[in-house]
């Protein structure tokens, strides 16, 4: 007696696969997330009083703080994933194909992160977007940094991600799933024909050729806010821009090395898709760029030391021995102990992935600390007004708004994993297939 048998299949990588680790993961950042946004209600009905923030000078406080801080760090770890991917991209770096998704998909999230920070730290965040409106001057690097980063590589990451996963959605959509509809909608008008895929690589090549530019001219941009500013000791000079460079090319590798061991250990069975040469690559990208963050530091320290007139010595006083000095020498000590780790890992030739995590958390860290005391010590100290010294430090309100907006980004990267393959399928037959009575 011969039996009908059929073909079954189902998605790939776990998707669709809502897990009791996966679930427990997604309660504790949605408690984390409805506690940053109660916090940010609770704010927004107090007003900044009930923030660590204060007019400089008169107040003695400062009107940037925490929210500022963290625009410039998640913006800083949202533009070395593009980066990334678009370097796989033109030069065809086939070891780093496994993540270019997920260094995209980082960059989305953390954009988007950012932005809303931005919008948090207005206070009045509507009244700002229509002032904004109203008298925009195109020539600010406010208005610059916003425009390029927000609309210009935020649009950009969006469209990557969208053709970058076409394909995989016409596949995925063949697949009889809970989730069908989304891949559907995503593969909306494709037909994988070789026409089709050629018009798609021409366009996702031009797009990494453009998008390397405007990174960098963002970055640039973005460091110009600070840097132009003579009035303010610690921020006026032409090393901003490089400074935010390498720092960004710094904590966003670093964050994605942890993000991509994260996932691999997420894969279990299909960890092999993401291979160890991976982490190769991003261990020596880190390395270049940690090393010349500690350059441009070590640049710092010494004009700090040597040739700091006036009011630029009481910035130096308050970041070398003062109220700042645990911070300025913990982000060092960090900073150095990574670098240190990718060293020893580079001359051996041998890459760990759990000291690749360790040394990338550390240099994440020093990351956050070193945005804190760009913007912080600078308002608070060497003033040229004749006012005493301030001070700054974040409340409650402003620690779990910060909280919310980590969980958030982190509850938007584990949703993506659980609707779409984090690894791309090229074109591959991925799924499983196991044979069932008809």
């Amino acid at each position: 007696m011969v039996s009908d048998t059929k073909v079954k299949r189902s998605l790939p990588q776990g998707v669709g696969q809502f897990t009791p680790k996966w679930m427990l993961f997604t309660v504790v950042a949605v408690i984390v997330l409805i506690a940053g946004i109660a916090a940010y209600l609770y704010e927004a009905s107090q007003g900044m009083i009930v923030t660590g923030m204060a007019n400089t000078g008169t107040q003695g406080g400062v009107t940037w703080g925490l929210y500022v801080v963290m625009v410039e760090y998640f913006i800083g770890v949202s533009l070395a994933g593009i980066v990334l991917a678009s370097f796989a991209k033109v030069f065809r770096v086939k070891a780093l194909r496994p993540i270019s998704r997920l260094a995209v998909l980082l960059t989305v999230c953390s954009l988007l992160v950012g932005v809303l920070a931005i919008l948090i730290d207005l206070g009045k965040p509507i009244r700002g977007i229509i002032n904004m409106l109203l008298y925009v001057r195109p020539q600010s690097p406010f208005f610059g940094t916003f425009m390029l980063v927000a609309v210009g590589v935020l649009l950009t990451s969006l469209l990557y991600l969208y053709l970058d996963g076409r394909r995989d959605a016409a596949y995925l959509a063949d697949i009889d799933s809970g989730l069908r509809w989304y891949h559907r909608l995503w593969a909306m008008g494709y037909k994988d024909t070789a026409t089709e895929r050629l018009r798609h690589r021409r366009t996702m090549f031009w797009l990494s050729i453009f998008v390397v530019p405007l990174v960098i001219i963002a970055l640039s941009t973005e460091g110009l806010v600070f840097g132009i500013q003579v009035g303010r000791p610690g921020w006026f000079g032409s090393l901003q821009g490089p400074d935010f460079l390498v720092l960004a090319a710094a904590s966003g590798l670093a964050n994605l090395i942890v993000l991509t061991a994260i996932v691999r250990k997420v894969l279990r069975d299909d960890y092999i898709l993401i291979e160890h040469t991976v982490f190769n690559w991003m261990g020596g990208l880190l390395l270049a760029a940690t090393a010349a963050a500690l350059y441009f530091q070590i640049v710092e320290l010494f004009t700090l030391l040597y040739a700091t007139p006036g009011n630029e010595r009481q910035l130096a006083d308050a970041l070398l021995r003062g109220p700042y000095a645990w911070i300025f020498w913990l982000q060092l000590a960090l900073l150095t102990f990574g670098l240190v780790l990718l060293i020893l890992q580079g001359v051996r030739r041998r890459w760990s992935v759990g000291v690749s995590v360790v040394a990338s958390v550390a240099i994440s860290t020093s990351a956050v600390a070193e945005r804190y005391l760009t913007v912080i010590p600078s308002q608070t100290h060497g003033m040229m007004l004749p006012y005493a010294p301030g001070s700054y430090f974040p409340t409650w309100v402003e620690f779990t708004v910060v909280a919310g907006l980590f969980a958030l980004g982190a509850l938007l990267i584990g949703l993506f994993i659980k609707v779409f393959p984090i690894v791309p399928l090229n074109g591959m037959k991925a799924d499983q297939e196991v044979l069932v009575d008809a």
